[in-house]
């Protein structure tokens, strides 16, 4: 789908348009968290091409899906980290791949359980436009649509690369 210098490429103009998105609502202070794993991957590499040194949030949504009861527990858990306080800030919540929306919602419902943020700025490299719940991102790299039996996936977290499935 994007070989890596395509999704190179793609990573480039999502830190221009977060960056543009950050001028335009004078979000000096803000933090930004990535949702475990593409979504830390994605965090990760826009901190690097906007030059932000600071700590990165890592959500662990497992226990907040609403799959839970029905997929289990994912073999790969480990711990949410937030090495920062979350209450009243600007929070830069990013994901790798937004489909319907129900990873996004659980991120937020465990975001809340550390304190209400003043707002949430929600980041996606792909949006598959598939939305079961209405959850929309302020900024995005690319609109994908696939066919019903087709996925998408970042592959990473060394030379990041989406990659298409059936």
């Amino acid at each position: 789908m994007f070989d890596q210098q395509a999704t190179q490429d793609l990573l480039d103009e999502l830190a221009k348009s977060l960056d543009q998105w950050l001028t335009k609502k004078s979000l000096a202070g803000f933090e930004i968290i990535g949702i475990r794993s593409g979504g830390v991957w994605v965090a990760q590499a826009l901190m690097e091409r906007l030059n932000i040194n600071q700590a990165l949030g890592e959500l662990d949504i497992s226990f907040y899906r609403d799959d839970f009861n029905r997929k289990g527990l994912n073999d790969s858990i480990s711990p949410t980290s937030l090495p920062f306080n979350t209450e009243s800030k600007h929070l830069i919540l990013v994901d790798d791949v937004l489909m319907s929306g129900r990873s996004v919602r659980a991120a937020m419902n465990e975001l809340f359980d550390f304190g209400r943020p003043a707002s949430i700025t929600l980041v996606t490299l792909i949006d598959l436009g598939r939305r079961e719940l209405p959850i929309a991102p302020q900024i995005t790299g690319a609109m994908v649509t696939l066919a019903d039996n087709e996925r998408v996936k970042l592959i990473g977290p060394d030379n990041l690369e989406v990659s298409l499935y059936s």
